[in-house]
């Protein structure tokens, strides 16, 4: 057992208990040596863990106290990080800055042993230079939350625009561009909106006509029907 899973089993290991708990009892639990275990212990506590006690008297983790999943199988933390590190390339700046932030979380709140490991994963997508970033991705996300309609300007192959009313279902990020899938009010139909066609987009107040959950198992449905052959990722 790693460093990293011996400090998550240490604080499951406080949890089970109401009363204080002596290290020599929480060492003989984890198979280590007592000096190992006062070192986990003082780990915990600097990393914020609310551990009252001290050695020769026990240990209690303190009630109402949430640590939250961190700790990760290598698969696991490669895959957080390769997928954060793809998102940071994509135009839509709101992503990419959750994403920066979503990882400098998970490190601040975790082990050296494993922010090492997050720094040193050797996995980089592979990505064409970062385009401008995009305002409408926001903007489709936001509606897509808020189950209200988005006013576009749309423009066809040829370049010629028209407005229209749309119910945001999903948003599809592929390598180069992306794609709305959305119910077009005007069209009373399913329309694929490529976003980089949006010549612009206003927020409205206007809810979905339907529940969102509604509109993507209807879509879902259509989308079968017409290509047999598709699995749902």
């Amino acid at each position: 057992m790693d460093k990293t899973q011996r400090l998550f089993s240490v604080m499951d290991a406080l949890r089970r208990h109401r009363r204080p708990v002596t290290a020599a009892q929480l060492a003989e639990d984890q198979g280590v040596s007592v000096r190992t275990l006062y070192r986990d212990i003082q780990t915990l506590i600097g990393l914020g863990a609310p551990i009252d006690g001290e050695a020769g008297v026990g240990y209690m983790l303190r009630p109402g106290f949430f640590m939250p999943p961190l700790m990760f199988s290598p698969e696991e933390l490669e895959a957080l990080v390769l997928g954060a590190r793809w998102v940071q390339a994509q135009p839509d700046a709101g992503l990419a800055d959750a994403a920066r932030n979503a990882l400098g979380k998970i490190g601040t709140a975790s082990p050296q042993d494993l922010r090492d490991r997050m720094r040193d994963t050797g996995l980089w997508p592979v990505s064409r230079a970062a385009s401008d970033p995009m305002p409408v991705l926001g903007q489709v996300r936001t509606a897509m939350r808020s189950e209200t309609a988005l006013h576009i300007t749309y423009a066809d192959e040829g370049g010629k625009p028209s407005e229209r009313d749309i119910w945001p279902v999903q948003l599809a990020y592929y390598e180069g561009k992306q794609v709305v899938v959305a119910w077009c009010v005007m069209r009373e139909a399913f329309r694929h909106f490529r976003t980089d066609r949006i010549v612009s987009a206003t927020p409205t107040e206007r809810r979905f006509g339907r529940r969102r959950k509604q509109l993507n198992d209807e879509w879902h449905s259509e989308w079968a029907r017409l290509n047999p052959d598709w699995q749902q990722p």
